[in-house]
């Protein structure tokens, strides 16, 4: 569990809760006590109140012994999106690039060493790699990881890479610390970053940051398309005038909602 330091305001049980719904993904949509216990390192006594807990409200459901959560869990996530305004101030530019261009879109933030995914929009349903909204993915081996990445400071960048495994997810993934350390360095450079396949097979994508605050990376901006029609040189061509464009469109929305800006701001 992450280390909620001495502070005797907060709270051990709503953090183990919230890990235990968390716990619950595209891999393991249902689990048993004992498979939760494992997943979270939670004592197997703890996870059975907190699941029986998480049942008698309705956000989870058990089957033949097996817990799952229940559509009630989306009202969480719901309450965020709505006090937020998501829909108003990422979705305009997201359809319009995807209008354009075709293929998909999304927005994302670095959030504990990973991308993780505020919103986006598909030409493609069901055809692509899961990136909806509340997804997250490694940083380094993504266009909008490492953009991300290129937007932190030397001591902030040098705890990631002493807190990061670097694993293979396809076989053109780099993980060679330095070779992407340089990569960084001269994403911070040219303000992009684009991938081939590095994140999953089959996607091509191209990324520039959001930037508010006079040089303060607040999230990033992508628009990707498939690798076998695609290329990273004819994304940047093409896309990149574009992509800047909607990055600092969503810059701008974002001085209008504070709320949102305060809440996807890094700490």
């Amino acid at each position: 569990m992450q280390n909620l330091g001495q502070d005797k305001e907060l709270l051990d049980a709503l953090a183990r809760g919230l890990m235990v719904i968390e716990s619950f993904d595209q891999e393991q949509p249902e689990m048993t006590l004992s498979e939760v216990a494992r997943k979270t390192d939670i004592k197997p006594a703890t996870a059975r109140r907190i699941l029986r807990t998480l049942v008698a409200l309705g956000y989870a459901r058990i089957v033949n012994k097996r817990y799952l959560l229940t559509p009630k869990i989306l009202g969480l996530g719901a309450a965020y999106s709505r006090s937020a305004q998501l829909e108003e101030a990422f979705m305009p530019e997201l359809k319009r690039l995807v209008g354009k261009y075709g293929d998909a879109s999304s927005v994302t933030i670095l959030a504990d060493n990973e991308i993780f995914y505020v919103a986006h929009f598909s030409e493609q349903k069901g055809s692509r790699v899961s990136a909806d909204a509340g997804i997250t993915y490694p940083a380094y081996p993504a266009s909008m990881g490492r953009v991300l990445l290129a937007g932190l400071n030397d001591q902030e960048l040098n705890q990631y890479f002493a807190q990061v495994e670097f694993e293979k997810r396809t076989e053109n993934t780099e993980t060679n610390p330095n070779i992407l350390r340089k990569i960084i360095q001269t994403t911070r450079e040219v303000g992009f970053s684009s991938t081939r396949d590095e994140l999953f097979y089959g996607v091509t994508a191209l990324a520039v940051p959001i930037v508010i605050n006079r040089g303060t990376v607040i999230a990033a901006i992508n628009s990707s398309g498939y690798s076998g029609k695609v290329t990273m040189d004819e994304l940047i061509d093409q896309r990149l005038d574009d992509l800047r464009i909607s990055a600092d469109r969503i810059a701008d929305t974002l001085l209008r909602y504070p709320s949102l800006r305060h809440s996807i701001e890094r700490s």
